[in-house]
């Protein structure tokens, strides 16, 4: 018996074949670009952040640099802020703060020009105009008008950057910036605490601005540093996050009278 043979039409080269074969090729083209651009490396986050970059102390993002450039912003015209205080400040209380201001961004600004050295990264050297405004107004201010102004000016300063070192805080993954965003945590709550502590603090105004967030954007954050050979030597892994100076006496309610004991004596229950 002779065999059969084939039917026509059979195989790859078929109209259903071509059909299948068109669709596969146009699902593989829709799944590929996912692919080869997905994570590969276990971190969960995508190789596409070219603004990333490799250091010797772990991935530095566009967000830490970001970071350290206001960081070093902040001491710009924090420290002068904080000297205008200590010398023109009615009060006891304001005074005080411009000290823990200085202390603070003296401490901070040595820290922040510490960690751009080792990561390659340029710094600001000047204050943003917004920044050279607030302090021409400090500078105009005199009495109770300057108390109120710095009070105020000061503390939604440091209550729009408290959020930002917090997310830093939580995601960098680099350890020099860890570490930075720890020191300059405890330095901004700092200052926070004494800001308050002047009484001068309109906190309705606070709440509007804050949720305004009316602050433009800061100068752009520095440029990628080039490769990075041999780190030079690590920062310390704990100096003290904290300048020789105490918080103020955190505010207190009197102790409640201690009520009298029920009658028939005070056996536990």
């Amino acid at each position: 018996m002779r065999p059969r043979p084939p039917l026509k039409g059979q195989g790859i080269l078929s109209g259903t074949g071509l059909i299948v074969t068109g669709l596969v090729a146009t699902l593989a083209a829709m799944i590929f670009p996912v692919w080869s651009y997905a994570d590969r490396s276990g971190t969960g986050l995508s190789v596409l952040n070219a603004q990333s970059v490799t250091t010797g102390y772990g991935p530095l993002s566009a967000l830490d640099r970001d970071f350290i450039t206001k960081v070093r912003l902040a001491g710009l015209w924090e420290l002068p802020a904080g000297r205008l205080a200590q010398q023109k400040g009615s009060t006891d209380a304001v005074r005080t703060a411009g000290r823990h201001l200085v202390e603070g961004h003296t401490f901070l600004d040595d820290r922040v020009r510490e960690v751009a050295a080792a990561l390659s990264l340029q710094l600001p050297d000047e204050p943003t105009e917004q920044q050279r405004g607030w302090l021409m107004e400090l500078s105009a201010a005199e009495g109770a008008d300057f108390d109120q102004k710095f009070a105020n000016i000061l503390r939604l300063a440091h209550g729009k950057v408290f959020p930002v070192v917090a997310e830093v805080r939580a995601g960098t993954r680099n350890a020099l910036v860890r570490k930075l965003a720890d020191d300059a945590n405890t330095t901004v709550l700092d200052h926070i605490t004494v800001l308050e502590a002047t009484g001068q603090v309109d906190y309705e105004a606070l709440a509007r601005d804050l949720a305004a967030d009316s602050t433009p954007p800061l100068v752009p954050s520095p440029a990628p540093p080039g490769p990075v050979a041999d780190p030079p030597p690590a920062v310390p892994a704990n100096p003290d996050p904290s300048p020789s100076y105490a918080l103020p006496p955190a505010a207190s309610s009197p102790r409640p009278s201690t009520s009298q004991e029920p009658q028939g004596g005070s056996g536990t229950s």
